[in-house]
C-alpha cells in the first residue's frame, strides 16, 4: 500500500506579493524552499489562514533572502498581501518508508525569516 504523507511545510508565512498577470504559480524565497526541501515546479498546497481558502499550484524560486511569497496567476484571487498562509508538499511512500519519514517543517517570523526547522509536530493535547 502507498501512503501520502506530509513532506514539507512552510508554517504561517506572510504573502508579500500577488500578481494576477503573472504566468502562474507561487514564487517562494529560495532559502525557504531549500530549508523545506521543496523543488522548483513541485506541486504545493496553500492553506490561507487569513481567509480560509485552500488551493494547489506549483512552486517557483523567488529571490534568495527576500522573504518573498508571491501568489501568482489565477491563484492571486485567493490571497492578498499580508495574508498568513501555510504551504505544504506531500510525498507518496510505502509503509516502511512512512515509518521512518520525518517531514521538514520550517517556522518563520513576520518577515518570513527562518526561526527554526523541525522534523515533528508536537502531539495535540485534549
Amino acid at each position: 500500500m502507498r501512503l501520502t504523507l506530509l513532506k514539507s511545510k512552510l508554517h504561517r508565512v506572510t504573502v508579500t506579493n500577488v500578481e494576477l498577470g503573472y504566468e502562474g504559480s507561487c514564487a517562494i524565497d529560495t532559502e525557504l524552499m531549500d530549508a523545506a526541501g521543496m523543488h522548483e515546479y513541485e506541486r504545493i498546497e496553500i492553506y490561507n489562514v487569513t481567509n480560509g481558502e485552500r488551493f494547489a499550484t506549483y512552486a517557483i524560486r523567488g529571490e534568495a533572502g527576500s522573504g518573498m511569497i508571491s501568489v501568482n496567476g489565477a491563484a492571486a484571487h485567493k490571497a492578498e498581501v499580508n495574508d498568513i498562509v501555510i504551504i505544504c508538499t506531500y510525498a507518496e511512500m510505502d509503509g516502511a518508508e512512512a515509518s521512518e519519514h520525518k517531514p521538514k517543517l520550517v517556522y518563520v517570523n513576520e518577515r518570513n525569516e527562518i526561526l527554526r526547522v523541525s522534523g515533528a509536530i508536537p502531539e495535540q493535547a485534549a
